[in-house]
């Protein structure tokens, strides 16, 4: 078989619970943090912070904090015995001698409990030299504070584009980060046992690179670490790159005190201490022509990649590579650039820079469509991309008309046209309250920008009694992989789901594995799942080919049973199989390896085939505004998304359910605030505490919700007919940031645009309802 192709009757495509969903609600399902009490003489650490945006530690004094009961050892930059760095980009000291943000680590104190520990923190003494600081993307601009690569996405002469245009349209749009607020904060467990090995369980998206660090800052090879990482209680691309440094702290503690180390933050020292979504600041021009079809788009990307680079590079060109969305523009000059500010590293979260670039363009569309006197649902449909068209960077867009057949089902299953007339019924009879009502596309790429990330290995065993243990090199974050590789795996070796156990991840198990992100998850490792089931298939078909007298070809295993080909009465038991291949010294493990093939990509001149394959879906989004506070609720909202064949669709449809809500709480509710003051607590994070920081809750769940995956959507070369399904559905939230902006257009005249901040708060959506019924002529006494 093909990768793409699956058996009749096979377990993947079945709609099961997630592997851990009992263990989750039960409260059994151990996180790292949990597996500390097992272990005698546990030390805590905590972090001595900078209360200073920037600056350079002139001082540091322990001996305060040493004098407390219960402390053991202040970690310093003198302790390293390796490379005193986090990072992978060399810019991220794990002991810096300049505080770059408010909050920055300068120091760790280890203690017999948290409590001392903390404690201790705020004994140690340290001096300061505040320095100048940076703390807006605006003020980065303005000061020309830049760091890393700048790119250029560029297709055809902008310059021609904009001469043929009938309609030329400029502006600026600033998007909020967001914090990823996973449910399980950052967290490492390090001892050393008796042969010098360092083992470490970090709740980390990439125990290889977290090996890596580790061994760095200890000056040890990476075969001298081990990194488990059993689940995490989320990640959504926060636990890709900023675990490492906690992971290394707790290590070369462990390391120097011979006692293991505890290294757990809590919600206010997360938020204050790691990476966001980047905010982005975005200064573009339009042309259309008089059919309203893109002519030409001139952008400026500036992201704030807070102090230092972290992911960010990667992040732009995403960015970029998303500007299109769903879009053919055939003249493009996009450039991006990574502005250098002091507060966190901002890093991965979900999307990874193709939700900002995405919403770019469609608040371009949202902005413009009443100038060009069409719906705005009609001008995104004129721009669709048609079969045989290619990105700016020079990709085909496979399968360009299943977007159009996906909007056409969206529109008919929403009854979209008959509610835009109820809409406008409704919004004519109430003069305070208004609704508005929008339907938006995706159009997102699968695969990691580095080519070299898309590989992955596993390793299958299949025992004497015919049990089969699977380890793989993605981690478990509560989206449904190990499920996934569950199914794949009792799907490529014909035996039931309940004859597979997983591993915990481990990079001693499966070394060299690429984070699990760029919802690549599925993808990488159920093709390398894949390649070890078929690897062990294949040497038990060859033994059963000699007891049922056909040929190794001819051999099916289906549910437990091994037989010839249209001859399942004449079977053989899969235990039995095992058992006899076993006794004739038949191989029955295997490392399987996947690599995704046909990509290639150029990140200098940004043009290539970086992903496999784009997944679409479209949102339709209804919602209702107060016209006296701006207040709004999400009446419904109807979803179709395009998950290939789903490999499990209980799973699928969670994904896209949640995906749709975070993207909901990234455009309409939750906003990063720092102190941009020139007061003491200059850069310090006002919104640290889930009392500050808005989140969705189930109260902002749309009131009618209707998801569904697109039908006879197999995609070939895919393991299983399946794709990706982490990240695509954050961007249907737009259509709730459009139709909230046709709402607060409902209080004004027709024909003018109406600007909406990101994210769309309550006061922002007042702010922009309010300029809109400012800008309605006023009644005349007596007319």
């Amino acid at each position: 078989m093909s990768l793409h192709e699956r058996p009749a009757a096979a377990p993947v495509g079945e709609a099961i619970p997630h592997e851990s969903a009992a263990l989750h609600v039960t409260g059994h399902a151990l996180y790292t943090d949990d597996l500390g009490v097992r272990l005698q003489n546990l030390l805590h650490a905590w972090p001595v912070g900078s209360p200073h945006a920037h600056a350079r530690v002139t001082g540091l004094d322990t001996q305060g904090a040493l004098a407390l009961p219960g402390v053991v050892r202040v970690l310093t930059a003198a302790d390293v015995p390796g490379v005193n760095d986090a990072g992978v980009k060399g810019d991220e000291p794990l002991f810096p001698t300049e505080a770059m943000y408010h909050g920055h680590p300068v120091a760790w104190v280890l203690a017999d409990s948290e409590d001392a520990a903390r404690l201790g923190a705020a004994a140690v003494q340290v001096t300061y030299e505040p320095l100048p600081s940076v703390i807006t993307v605006r003020e980065a601009i303005a000061a020309g504070a830049f760091q890393g690569a700048q790119s250029t996405l560029a297709r055809g002469d902008v310059a021609v584009g904009f001469e043929q245009a009938a309609h030329v349209f400029t502006g600026e749009f600033d998007i909020g980060g967001q914090e990823h607020f996973y449910l399980e904060t950052n967290a490492a467990l390090a001892h050393v046992d008796e042969a010098g090995q360092v083992f470490i369980q970090s709740s980390t998206q990439h125990p290889t690179e977290t090996q890596e660090i580790t061994a760095h800052v200890l000056g040890l090879p990476s075969s001298a670490v081990t990194v488990q990482c059993l689940r995490m209680g989320g990640g959504f691309g926060g636990k890709e790159m900023q675990p490492h440094g906690y992971a290394a702290v707790a290590a070369l503690g462990a390391t120097l005190t011979g006692r293991p180390v505890r290294l757990r933050l809590n919600r206010t020292l997360d938020m204050t201490q790691t990476g966001k979504r980047h905010p982005f600041h975005a200064v573009w021009k339009a042309g259309f022509d008089a059919d309203g079809r893109f002519t030409a788009l001139e952008v400026t990307l500036t992201s704030d990649g807070g102090w230092s680079l972290d992911l960010s590079e990667p992040v732009m060109a995403r960015a970029l590579c998303h500007l299109d969305n769903a879009y053919f523009i055939p003249h493009v000059h996009a450039r991006g650039r990574i502005a250098r500010t002091n507060k966190t590293s901002q890093t991965a979260f979900r999307g990874f820079g193709g939700p900002q670039g995405m919403l770019v363009t469609e608040d371009i569309l949202g902005r413009v469509a009443p100038l060009l006197g069409l719906d705005a649902h009609e001008l995104r449909r004129r721009n669709f991309y048609q079969p045989g068209e290619a990105t700016p960077y020079g990709q085909p867009v496979r399968h360009a008309e299943r977007m159009h057949d996906l909007w056409a089902q969206l529109l008919e299953r929403s009854d979209f046209r008959q509610r835009q007339a109820e809409v406008a019924a409704f919004n004519a009879a109430h003069p305070y309250r208004k609704r508005g009502l929008s339907v938006t596309p995706v159009k997102f790429g699968i695969s990691f920008n580095f080519t070299a990330y898309n590989q992955a290995g596993a390793l299958v065993h299949v025992y004497k009694d015919g049990s089969v243990l699977i380890n793989h090199g993605g981690t478990e974050m509560g989206q449904g992989l190990h499920t996934k590789m569950m199914q794949v795996a009792a799907t490529a070796l014909g035996v039931p789901l309940s004859s597979v156990r997983l591993a915990p991840t481990r990079t001693d198990k499966v070394p060299n594995t690429s984070a699990t992100a760029a919802s690549s998850g599925a993808d990488l490792n159920g093709g390398a799942v894949k390649d070890a089931c078929d690897q062990i298939r294949a040497n038990l078909a060859a033994v059963a080919a000699g007891t049922l007298g056909v040929h190794p070809d001819d051999v099916r295993f289906e549910a437990g049973r091994v037989f010839p080909l249209g001859h399942p009465e004449r079977g053989l038991d899969w235990k039995a199989l095992v058992h006899d291949a076993y006794h004739l010294r038949t191989q029955l493990w295997a490392a399987g390896f996947y690599r995704t093939p046909g990509l290639h990509w150029d990140r200098v001149a940004m043009q290539g085939e970086p992903f496999k394959y784009f997944s679409y879906g479209a949102s339709v989004t209804e919602v209702e505004v107060d016209g006296f506070t701006g207040a709004y609720r999400v009446r419904r909202a109807d979803l179709l998304h395009d998950v290939g064949d789903s490999l499990s669709p209980l799973i699928d449809l969670g994904q896209v359910e949640g995906g749709y809500v975070q993207g909901l709480g990234w455009l309409t509710l939750e906003e990063l605030r720092w102190d941009e003051s020139d007061g003491p607590n200059r850069g310090r994070l006002q919104t640290q505490s889930a009392s500050t920081y808005k989140l969705p809750s189930f109260s902002e769940l749309p009131g009618q919700f209707n998801v569904g995956l697109l039908e006879r959507a197999t995609e070939t070369g895919v393991v299983y007919g399946s794709k990706a399904v982490g990240e695509p559905p954050l961007m249907l939230a737009i259509s709730a940031r459009e139709a909230l902006r046709e709402a607060c257009a409902a209080f004004g005249p027709p024909g003018r645009t109406t600007p909406l901040n990101s994210p769309a708060t309550p006061e922002a959506v007042y702010w922009a309802l309010d300029a809109a019924r400012a800008a309605r002529p006023q009644e005349v006494p007596g007319d």
